[in-house]
């Protein structure tokens, strides 16, 4: 077998795979005799049908059928003898396929990079501390109380967090607008639930009063024909209620679960889970920005076949997050566009992470498994179940091992890093980071 390799563009290369003919050829023949026994032709008794009769009904179809196999096999051989490593699927081309003389066809495929990882030792990384405040913490429970809050007819003027219900038609140009009408609906002064300037053109309104709200839908409204069109809404307030917090007594409690029916215990459960989202956030945080500038100073070039890859995994999430796992909506759908991006951005940070892992030697270390998964089973009732369903779920447990290695990862980069902490609010610690908000855009 005869195999060269080209160089296109990039990470592409072009193999061309000589199989000599007799490979070929001898195979065809094996496969041929193997069918002429097991084959039933009419006029013919089973087992005595001729190779010839045979070869001639199913000579191409078998021929076919071994050129697959030996494309298969050929291709893997080659790139095992050039010592090269394909990042997805060849596009194969047949350059000679004739009985008798060599088999010839060309493979192009793209590579994984070669890598040479830069000195990290300059990159320069703030590191964001934050604690739970006695502030954060009654913050958190008066937006719990909102959240199981109820309404009150109330004869006062409505206000943020007052709750109206209100009939309404909209007009644009003097002309009423599909969509645009709405009767005995409620609507919470505050939740952003209509365009910009409904919500704050109600406020001061009491029950029985009219008014006409002069707003603009904003540029990226989901409906096309309103985009950045001004409108009239003419709206009528029909009730104002106010918002009533529930109290915190057990029956508020039993809603979250608490075992303990007492203010300090409520208050010592919601702090826990504060806290553990604030390490969560901040971890998350610190690991974007060391990743971020690991590719930043690693320019690479990336295999389109994995990028392509990731935008399908890219896809299918959004519409397991959107449309629930039972969505029958083909991901195909949403626009590559919206995830090149992203996806490029993931699949350079598993490129150089492996290659640090690779770099450095390192292997996973098991005790943090444990540990990882020992904190993750914390918030069930029943942890040691969940901890057994790890250890009895390779797949899962893989997945805690692989975030495992990252973490090792970022320990490692954060080590030879300049890094200075930076302390925060808690609010400002749980809120997603800027510059992947801005990348998603």
């Amino acid at each position: 077998m005869q195999v060269s390799v080209e160089a296109t563009t990039g990470l592409e290369r072009q193999m061309t795979v000589v199989v000599p003919a007799e490979r070929v050829d001898s195979d065809v023949e094996k496969r041929v005799q193997q069918t002429a026994r097991t084959v039933r032709i009419d006029g013919f008794r089973p087992g005595k049908v001729p190779v010839k009769v045979v070869k001639k009904r199913y000579g191409k179809g078998i021929r076919q059928e071994v050129i697959g196999e030996v494309v298969q096999q050929s291709f893997y051989e080659a790139i095992q003898q050039e010592e090269l490593t394909p990042a997805g699927g060849p596009n194969v081309e047949f350059k000679n396929d004739v009985e008798g003389e060599d088999f010839s066809y060309t493979a192009t495929f793209e590579v994984y990079p070669e890598i040479t990882l830069a000195d990290f030792s300059a990159v320069e990384i703030e590191k964001n501390s934050a604690e739970v405040k006695d502030a954060d913490l009654d913050q958190m429970i008066e937006t719990l109380q909102k959240q199981q809050a109820s309404f009150e007819t109330a004869d006062k003027a409505g206000e943020e967090g007052d709750q109206l219900n209100i009939d309404f038609e909209g007009f644009i140009d003097g002309e009423a607008f599909d969509g645009g009408t709405a009767a005995g609906m409620d609507l919470v002064l505050g939740s952003g639930t209509m365009i910009p300037g409904f919500e704050t053109g109600l406020e001061g309104a009491k029950a029985g009063e009219e008014k006409e709200l002069n707003v603009t839908f904003p540029e990226e409204y989901h409906a096309e024909n309103l985009k950045g069109k001004d409108a009239v809404f003419k709206v009528k307030v029909n009730s104002v209620s106010s918002q009533v917090l529930p109290e915190l007594n057990e029956e508020f409690f039993s809603k979250f679960g608490i075992e303990e029916k007492d203010v300090d215990s409520f208050k010592t459960e919601v702090r826990k889970n504060m806290e553990r989202e604030l390490d969560q956030a901040l971890k998350a945080k610190l690991k974007e920005a060391v990743f971020g500038q690991l590719v930043e100073v690693n320019a690479i070039d990336v295999p389109a076949a994995l990028i392509d890859n990731e935008i399908d995994a890219l896809r299918r999430q959004a519409i397991q997050q959107f449309g629930g796992p039972d969505a029958n909506i083909d991901p195909n759908m949403l626009p590559k566009e919206m995830f090149e991006a992203q996806a490029e951005k993931r699949v350079k940070v598993g490129l150089l992470v492996a290659e640090v892992v690779k770099a450095n030697e390192l292997k996973v270390d098991e005790d943090r498994v444990r540990s990882t998964v020992e904190d993750l089973a914390s918030t069930y009732q029943e942890p040691q179940q969940v901890i057994d369903w790890y250890y009895g779920n390779q797949e899962m447990l893989g997945q805690v091992q692989n975030l495992v290695m990252e973490d090792q990862v970022l320990d490692l980069l954060l080590g030879s890093a300049k890094v200075s902490e930076v302390e925060v609010s808690y609010e400002d610690a749980i809120k997603p980071a800027a510059p992947a908000a801005a990348e998603e855009e």
